[in-house]
């Protein structure tokens, strides 16, 4: 039996998932979802793949695993961005936010899963996640008095979405396109009726 160097067994389990993932993370970041294996990350860490099997059942799960960790962190940047300040305020930073979010390796995890073959089950949790990102504006809306408050913030989501797309392609000047995005986002959101 290998030793363990934590102080329970479970403690060495939490461990080795949080080393696994971490492995997950760079690998998907470096080479993409083509280098992304069960196999790969029981190497980076040292772990057989066998091992790597009472962790997740398949690249699918490992990804899946990922967003569980990524998307709850960055909802409650989100929501913590939400907490002060007028509505316009409020709504620029929640936007601020969406946007910093391209620079993080989360965001090649998202893009990653969004191309991946996902089984259902996998799918329907990634679209629950989903939404807990998009409630704090859902929440500002409708706290505002907007008599659509889904609707509306699903169409400022999809605003962001091409913000972020727009900064991860590289596409404009990054500063311009951040600006120019939220100017159009708090329009957009606030005007709606």
């Amino acid at each position: 039996m290998p030793r363990i160097s934590a102080a329970t067994v479970a403690d060495h389990r939490a461990s080795q998932h949080a080393a696994l993932l971490a492995a997950a993370m760079e690998i998907l970041v470096a080479e993409g979802t083509a280098g992304l294996t069960p196999a790969a990350v029981g190497a980076r860490v040292g772990l057989a793949r066998s091992s790597v099997y009472r962790y997740f059942s398949s690249t699918a799960d490992i990804l899946a695993q990922l967003v569980e960790d990524a998307i709850p962190r960055w909802a409650g940047r989100l929501v913590e961005a939400t907490r002060e300040g007028g509505l316009e305020e409020r709504v620029r930073a929640f936007g601020a936010v969406a946007l910093a979010f391209v620079s993080s390796p989360d965001y090649a995890l998202l893009r990653a899963v969004a191309s991946a073959d996902l089984p259902g089950e996998c799918r329907h949790r990634l679209d629950q996640l989903h939404e807990t990102m998009i409630e704090p504006l859902r929440g500002l809306l409708a706290e505002a008095g907007q008599p659509h408050p889904d609707l509306v913030a699903h169409l400022g989501w999809s605003i962001l979405g091409e913000g972020q797309r727009r900064l991860a392609t590289d596409t404009g000047d990054a500063e311009v396109v951040t600006a120019t995005t939220l100017d159009v986002l708090c329009r957009a959101v606030l005007s709606a009726r």
